[in-house]
């Protein structure tokens, strides 16, 4: 009985504090959906809100005060409608969330591959879109293409994309060192503010990462521009080093996995220069 009142004690000294931790815990990871969904709109327009009816409060601005008191209820249905594209993709991306994973994700070496692929498309202007898997499934994505599940190589990508073959104009799901999946149709982006000069590819690209938490790599076919798509933003025309250092990150790839496969002699064949 008496152990049980001094943990009762410790617990109640330690309360404030673990609300205070579980309370900023949900807060940030609400803020990181909030940002990666690009719904930054919504919660622009709960403050607006917000601060035009505590100005009323505070002025005694009966008129505007009993006109923003009897159209909350409204307000509620007008967030649903003009935002219901955010809302969805903050709560699809609520669901794919491993809350509790920190730094836990699965392993890729394969890296090399694709980016040795990517320069060699970008130097012939062949368009290329790579989908890197990483939490959410895109079993659905598969499914609207072909089916290869082979090894993956950056010959075999440069196969796909360096001709007009049936397959060229869709993209690839790469996933655990396989491309899983080719010629397959991605979601185009909803966004309003996005640059006119992006063709299909670059909204395509945007349009997964909107939805997903893929990274997508894409080569412009027009400029050779070598751009990354995740978290619902395009990075554009990216450096070979800063491709790099962004898919090790994004992939977790370590030190000690990140190691230059037998992808160079797979360049010289591309281009006939083998010794």
């Amino acid at each position: 009985m008496l152990a049980a009142e001094r943990l009762w004690t410790v617990y109640n000294a330690v309360r404030p504090f673990l609300d205070i931790a579980i309370l900023a815990f949900v807060l940030y990871k609400a803020y990181q959906i909030i940002i990666s969904t690009n719904s930054i709109q919504i919660l622009r327009g709960i403050v607006i809100i917000g601060v035009a009816y505590m100005t009323a409060r505070i002025l005694h601005l009966e008129t505007l005060l009993w006109i923003l008191s009897s159209l909350a209820p409204g307000f509620f249905v007008v967030f649903a409608v003009v935002f219901q594209p955010e809302i969805r993709k903050m709560f699809l991306r609520l669901g794919q969330k491993e809350w509790f994973s920190f730094g836990n994700r699965s392993r890729h070496s394969y890296v090399d591959s694709v980016l040795i692929a990517a320069e060699i498309l970008s130097k012939q202007k062949r368009g290329m879109l790579a989908v890197f898997v990483r939490h959410t499934k895109l079993d659905d994505i598969s499914k609207t293409g072909t089916r290869i599940n082979a090894d993956l190589s950056s010959s075999l990508l440069v196969t796909i994309f360096g001709h007009d073959t049936p397959l060229h104009d869709g993209a690839c799901i790469i996933q655990g060192g396989k491309v899983v999946a080719a010629g397959c149709f991605l979601p185009l982006s909803e966004q309003y503010d996005i640059k006119k000069t992006f063709g299909t590819r670059h909204r395509a690209s945007l349009g997964l990462a909107e939805t997903t938490d893929a990274v997508v790599l894409v080569v412009s076919e027009e400029t050779g521009a070598i751009s990354l798509s995740y978290d619902s933003r395009l990075h554009y025309n990216l450096s070979m080093k800063e491709l790099t250092e962004s898919l090790v990150y994004l992939l977790d790839v370590t030190s000690d996995q990140y190691k230059l496969e037998d992808t160079v002699d797979e360049y010289k064949t591309v281009f006939g220069k083998a010794d």
